[in-house]
């Protein structure tokens, strides 16, 4: 994916999208196998980050894969033509690809429901996903994996609904993405901003516990080979208050026994 602006703060959208994608398709999670990726695959997805552009040449690009996907069996015939689908995605709409679709392959293109078009025209089923334009009564995580939220109410939404599924992690991986692109639009209520802070409290403090157990392990590392179980120990520990001690005790010590005799004595 080809990205036209440099940013120094990079944002993995990929997998934010992917764990979008299966909580919009929950209700149907029973019925679904998901991977994030996979070398051969029947039903390729290709999806675009808001700041960048869906263009005929990777229309192209997704189309040559799908027919290797068809093509590249043990047995011939073992995919039918008619079980693949091809889905893109991205977030304006490609003005340019689908002027070629219609112009230069002869595709129909229509509107099925809000961010969703169906292409047809071509023995393989094929649709277009525009998340700006999905409905965020039906889809407002995948609408909102974009680094200009509109409303201020979105980001209200986003956090009461995050609230309900604080424990899951598809939910978490989108939440930190969105957040980390749009940290204006949830700074601009105080009350948003602190509600969001509780909610990732103890994602927050795991990071904090992370930090310092890493810094433990560098100062070790000055003293020698640390043993595997050592290191387990300290990465293991969640307690802020007992690694800053630890931290302290690793500062001080001349040999890792040192530190290992400290620790055991608490």
């Amino acid at each position: 994916m080809k990205e036209r602006k440099q940013n120094p703060r990079i944002l993995q959208w990929h997998p934010a999208f992917y764990a979008g994608l299966q909580i919009e398709l929950e209700a149907e999670a029973d019925l679904l196998v998901f991977e994030s990726e996979h070398q051969l695959g029947t039903r390729p997805v290709e999806y675009k980050s808001p700041s960048d552009y869906l263009s005929v040449d990777d229309f192209y690009k997704v189309y040559g894969y799908t027919c290797f996907y068809k093509a590249d069996t043990t047995k011939t015939g073992s995919i039918g033509i008619q079980d693949i689908t091809i889905t893109l995605v991205c977030h304006r709409y490609p003005r340019s690809l689908i002027r070629h679709l219609k112009e230069e392959r002869g595709y129909d293109i229509g509107k099925e429901e809000d961010g969703i078009y169906y292409i047809t025209g071509d023995k393989i089923p094929i649709q277009l996903i525009l998340t700006k334009e999905l409905s965020e009564e039906q889809n407002l995580w995948l609408k909102s994996l974009t680094d200009d939220l509109e409303k201020p109410e979105t980001a209200k939404r986003l956090i009461e609904q995050y609230r309900k599924h604080k424990g899951n992690s598809l939910y978490k991986s989108v939440m930190n993405l969105i957040v980390r692109a749009n940290k204006a639009k949830f700074e601009e209520a105080k009350a948003m901003c602190e509600a969001l802070e509780e909610l990732m409290k103890d994602e927050l403090e795991a990071k904090k516990a992370e930090g310092k157990a890493e810094g433990i392990l560098a100062l070790l590392n000055d003293l020698g080979q640390v043993p595997e179980s050592l290191q387990v120990k300290i990465m293991a520990q969640k307690n802020t208050e007992l690694l800053n001690q630890w931290l302290k005790y690793a500062a001080k010590a001349e040999t890792i026994n040192d530190f290992v005799q400290k620790t055991n004595s608490q």
